[in-house]
């Protein structure tokens, strides 16, 4: 069974021999630098760990988990658009080292590329997995423009906030293990589990990127914590404060919310501050506990050794302790 290092090294030698246009070079220069900054391919990986879990002939799976990282990159580019991120990775945004219009159009030839990848898949599984590519695809779109509409919207349910990471986040997790799984061979059941197990991982994750900016470990994470608050994000620890805040906390919380000018020092200290009265931080930790341990029973339901599964029970354990 490949490990997760493995699996990243395969996927980062075969996007090196990946061959795009030199013309025009305005359209294909930003995408081979945003393929190029980093990135720690954990989605493609997944897509060879799960066929590795099934088969071991993983050369029909490079070009679709390859298809999985140049997509998941193409929603990068565009989102950095649309929150205004400067950085990505550390460097300049495509939009900000180019300009908009190239990075919008970048996508875009990214999104093509990624679709002509995936219909590389072998002719009998080609239609099922071109099918949860797409469908991916979409619902990766309707999470982000839940994610834009709840910017403008005073309250948020936890439901509809959880809704919101399953499709912008956790989907497309959940996609590459399917993909993966039918690639190698899977039972329609088998592949199903790994969804799943993706999906309720996935959701986790995102659950644990919202804990770390409030309360990681600045060192750690290499930037400064409070940046969802000062942005007003509807993160899961927002949502649940203003849900069970009484009416002083919610009053103060809404204050913040519609400020325009703030010291932003001073907005994380106070909000951060009502986090700690409502015990935020250990209800955000059950949270996520218990869409892992859903994630787990996933795994455990799958029908293969355990031994065969257990770098996907690493891979698992590796994200929910991360610090970063």
């Amino acid at each position: 069974m490949y490990t997760l290092l493995e699996a990243q090294s395969l996927v980062e030698k075969h996007l090196q021999t990946l061959q795009l246009p030199d013309s025009p070079r305005e359209l294909y220069e930003p995408v081979r630098y945003i393929l190029s900054i980093g990135g720690k391919r954990i989605r493609p990986a997944l897509v060879l760990m799960s066929c590795d879990l099934f088969s071991g002939a993983l050369e029909s799976a490079l070009n679709p988990a390859v298809a999985i990282e140049i997509f998941h990159n193409f929603t990068l580019v565009h989102d950095d658009i649309m929150d205004r991120s400067e950085l990505r990775r550390g460097h300049a945004a495509v939009h900000t080292r180019y300009n908009e219009n190239i990075a919008i159009l970048s996508g875009d030839v990214m999104s093509s590329l990624a679709s002509r990848l995936m219909n590389m898949a072998p002719g009998a599984v080609l239609h099922e997995v071109h099918d949860i590519f797409t469908r991916a695809a979409m619902e990766v779109c309707e999470g982000q423009q839940m994610d834009m509409n709840f910017e403008d919207e005073p309250t948020v349910s936890e439901e509809d906030y959880l809704k919101m990471i399953e499709l912008k986040t956790a989907v497309l997790i959940a996609a590459s293990l399917k993909i993966g799984a039918i690639l190698g061979g899977a039972s329609v059941k088998d592949a199903e589990d790994l969804y799943e197990f993706g999906r309720n991982l996935g959701i986790a994750f995102q659950l644990q990127d919202d804990l770390l900016d409030t309360y990681g470990d600045p060192k750690l994470i290499g930037k400064k914590l409070g940046t969802d608050i000062v942005d007003n994000k509807k993160t899961f620890l927002m949502v649940r404060a203003l849900d069970i805040a009484d009416s002083s906390q919610k009053e103060e919380l809404t204050a913040w919310l519609t400020r325009k000018k703030f010291d932003p020092e001073k907005k994380i200290r106070a909000v951060k501050q009502i986090f700690d009265q409502l015990n935020i931080e250990k209800i955000t930790l059950e949270k996520i506990k218990a869409f892992y341990i859903m994630a787990i029973d996933n795994l455990k339901n799958l029908n293969r050794p355990d031994e065969r599964k257990i770098e996907l029970f690493n891979f698992a354990e590796f994200l929910m302790n991360r610090k970063n």
